[in-house]
């Protein structure tokens, strides 16, 4: 079945609708405050905030257009993993191979899939080897090892690496021209720890050397994917990145390989429409609860950013099982953002001061001398908070409220 993602953008259309991001504006708190505006409730007496109304209106993200791909390609994506669950667990001696395919499914977005697997693997590793990585002498198989290995909470020392430095500390790769090596070096450095300067100090001769080598930009030398790879790096390493935007990444770059794994990124393309048809329900939900919740309307003083706050949870959480902890964290940001904004553009100073003591003592009664606005922000709080509360009890039980 062919899968296209031509129109599979991240629960949004990007390009088309979305030309050019806008900044968070976040005005500055002005401690000096006149007696006379401490204590008015005037609206005249107010800062206002010039911040630009949402581009992702409520109209909009319910005309989103879903096919439940995720129920349409169930069962085609179940063959294509016990496939690709084969080849992880066949019998071979490279198992760099085998790294490399964990790797690959890492940052197709299909890691949720494979958990139990891929720690299964590790564990083999571990046993045979103790951790042990300077008996490989390839700089990229060094790294992805390390890598691999960190991520998944394995005890590996930065020393594995002193094999790759020569007797001033350089990287030997740099001699050697070692262009993957040192991607992968650069990449499994950024989950070095405080203190291991031996990391530190990779960093910044990896990034030296890879963007020279994207300077002089010889084809012959660097094929066109490796070059891509390298920018792709260089922009934001992959440790930071958000797991569904790397994975559209991925998928459109492996597309281009001539040596790519079919199988594997079929179930790729299958899985990101599977996992976008989720998303996009989640956001249209999610949408529909901050309309009702009618804060953006009320509060106009303040940043309406619904959707970025959704794309912050789906940072956080994008398995396709926890919606329940994306809407969570989609409430709990938006929340965030407008009581940042009572603070910082509406309330006086004595305002807040009941506002916080209103928060501290969970008490609705103690917003009574508040403004109208303020009373929506605290009781739409106070609402929210005992639901997810009440949610999480009759799902999870007592046990989840530790007193």
């Amino acid at each position: 079945m062919a899968i296209n993602l031509s129109n599979s953008s991240l629960f949004y259309p990007m390009n088309r609708y979305h030309p050019q991001p806008r900044a968070f504006h976040i005005s500055s708190v002005e401690l000096t405050w006149s007696v006379k505006a401490q204590k008015s409730h005037s609206q005249n007496q107010r800062r206002s905030s010039d911040y630009q109304p949402t581009i992702w209106s409520h109209s909009f993200i319910q005309s989103l257009k879903n096919e439940n791909a995720d129920l349409l390609y169930k069962d085609n994506a179940r063959k294509l993993e016990e496939e690709t669950r084969a080849a992880i667990y066949s019998e071979t001696e490279d198992f760099l191979s085998i790294l490399e395919l964990i790797d690959d499914i890492q940052r197709l977005g299909l890691a949720y899939r494979f958990e139990k697997d891929i720690k299964s693997v590790l564990d083999r590793f571990v046993d045979s080897t103790g951790c042990n990585l300077l008996n490989h002498k390839s700089l990229h198989a060094t790294s992805l090892m390390f890598r691999l290995l960190r991520q998944y909470g394995y005890e590996v020392s930065q020393d594995e690496f002193k094999n790759s430095l020569d007797d001033k500390g350089n990287l030997l790769a740099i001699q050697e021209k070692d262009v993957k090596g040192m991607l992968s070096l650069y990449e499994a450095s950024f989950l070095g720890f405080e203190g291991e300067d031996l990391l530190d100090k990779a960093t910044e001769q990896a990034r030296t050397y890879l963007i020279n080598t994207l300077q002089k930009g010889n084809p012959s030398e660097l094929d066109v994917s490796m070059m891509e790879s390298v920018s792709h790096a260089l922009e934001l390493p992959l440790h930071r990145r958000i797991g569904m935007s790397e994975a559209r990444w991925y998928i459109e770059a492996n597309d281009k390989k001539k040596d790519t794994n079919h199988l594997l990124l079929q179930l790729a393309k299958m899985n990101f429409n599977m996992v976008q048809s989720i998303l996009q329900r989640d956001l249209k939900e999610m949408s529909r609860w901050w309309k009702n919740l009618g804060l953006a309307s009320k509060l106009t003083f303040g940043r309406d950013r619904l959707m970025e706050c959704f794309f912050w949870a789906v940072g956080m959480e994008s398995k396709p099982h926890s919606s329940s902890c994306r809407k969570v964290l989609t409430k709990v940001a938006s929340f965030i953002t407008i009581i940042d904004d009572v603070y910082d553009v509406y309330g006086t100073l004595d305002e807040l001061e009941l506002f916080t003591d209103a928060v501290e003592r969970w008490d609705i009664n103690a917003v009574k001398d508040l403004p109208e606005c303020m009373k929506l922000c605290f009781l739409a709080l106070h609402n929210t908070v005992n639901e997810i509360a009440y949610d999480t009890l009759i799902n999870q039980g007592d046990s989840s409220f530790p007193i």
